[in-house]
């Protein structure tokens, strides 16, 4: 059987949003490309649904944020984005405060009314810290955290929170992982510093349908294995994007990369107000839970007396899971640098893109620059070109 029976340009492994802008920027340029896709949707992680009203984002809160002004422009072709800004509570066994870290957060941990009085209590709390390193460097991400803002911060908003995310100790964990902790001496709840936020009304699906659907030179294929038929997609594929797990391209021949992994659990309730906020973070160790969602405050959408909530539980990784995001400490980063390696061998044929295929941690904005720039690559243009305004073709 012919894989390649309408003479494609290129074969593309994943219909998340690497894979889904490459194939809708070739095709402006007159490319032919099969998109296959091993889930049942699109836009892979960015992936939404609609229910009772409400938009859920099945794969954990997307919210789009960036200063990348041509990636703004770009993605808001496809829909029309709200102004949300993510304003996350975290729960302390109970003890509620305000992220990211601000003056909000220090008057509810200490009572601190002016950031001179903040300044003075993180101050105190470092060089003490400081003081029991001496002369050395922080040995791992619990003396690094400490060092940067304090014992109390730490304890109660980063300690839990982040061996939940990693499966491991603070202690037993890099302290690169944490190179800056950003602190905020205003009343300022705003998680992000970005310049353009929001979040797509009605969802992110529907910006990979108007991608993909009805275009003549893309054909999707969804609950699609590339390893089914991998030689034979090779063998038939003059030009191959693979935004899959390198490792797992390479039958992990020289070892497996380590991620993590999410479970996400989904519950509707009875209800126009479940807990008051989008976001809330479950910063303890011993809910097992990092976070709940609760979608009607993205948008304010919902049927009347139904809300929907969802549970973020993070967990090991195995090849029954779906890979989330990179392990990037000193041995799987040498472990990757193997692989890419061996993925400039392929060049000729092969691009490897996106988190999984460069195992990199991306923000959507950052994923969407990416594959921009691999279009400038692969079709040689120029690097002042901006796609968001397109009038080449």
């Amino acid at each position: 059987m012919a894989l390649n029976d309408k003479n494609y340009d290129y074969l593309v492994v994943g219909a998340g949003p690497f894979g889904a802008i490459f194939a809708y920027e070739a095709a402006k340029r007159g490319k032919r490309s099969l998109i296959i896709e091993k889930r049942s949707h699109l836009a892979g992680n960015m992936y939404t649904h609609t229910e009772s009203g409400i938009t859920v984002h099945d794969f954990g809160a997307h919210i789009f944020h960036t200063d990348n002004k041509e990636v703004w422009d770009y993605i808001r072709q496809f829909a029309d984005f709200n102004g949300y800004q993510n304003q996350v509570v975290a729960n302390y066994k109970g003890e509620l405060y305000n992220l990211p870290f601000n003056m909000n957060t220090f008057y509810e941990m200490w009572g601190t009314k002016t950031p001179a009085e903040a300044k003075a209590k993180i101050d105190e709390q470092k060089s003490a810290a400081l003081a029991d390193l001496g002369d050395r460097e922080p040995r791992n991400l619990e003396e690094q955290a400490i060092s940067l803002i304090g014992t109390d911060i730490y304890q109660k908003l980063i300690k839990g929170y982040t061996e939940k995310q990693w499966g491991r100790k603070a202690t037993e964990l890099p302290a690169f992982i944490i190179k800056r902790l950003p602190v905020r001496f205003i009343y300022d709840n705003n998680y992000f510093n970005h310049r353009y936020q929001g979040i797509p009304v009605g969802g992110y699906t529907q910006i990979f349908e108007k991608m993909l659907n009805d275009n003549p030179l893309i054909d999707v294929k969804l609950n699609e294995d590339f390893f089914t038929h991998k030689d034979e997609y090779l063998a038939e594929f003059p030009r191959v994007l693979y935004t899959g797990m390198i490792d797992q391209f390479f039958d992990y021949k020289h070892g497996e990369l380590e991620y993590r992994s999410l479970r996400f659990e989904h519950e509707t309730i009875d209800s126009d107000n479940y807990q008051g906020n989008s976001v809330i973070n479950y910063t303890d160790a011993e809910t097992p839970f990092t976070r709940v969602m609760e979608w009607r405050h993205f948008d304010g959408l919902a049927d009347e007396g139904k809300t929907i909530i969802t549970r973020e539980y993070p967990q090991d990784w195995d090849r029954s899971k779906e890979a989330y995001y990179p392990v990037n400490d000193e041995k799987n980063t040498n472990l990757y640098k193997e692989y890419a390696k061996e993925a400039r061998t392929h060049k000729d044929q092969i691009i490897f893109g996106g988190r999984l295929g460069q195992y990199r941690y991306y923000d959507m904005d950052q994923v969407f620059n990416a594959a921009l720039n691999e279009v400038r690559q692969e079709f040689d243009i120029d690097q002042d070109f901006n796609f968001a305004h397109d009038e080449e073709h």
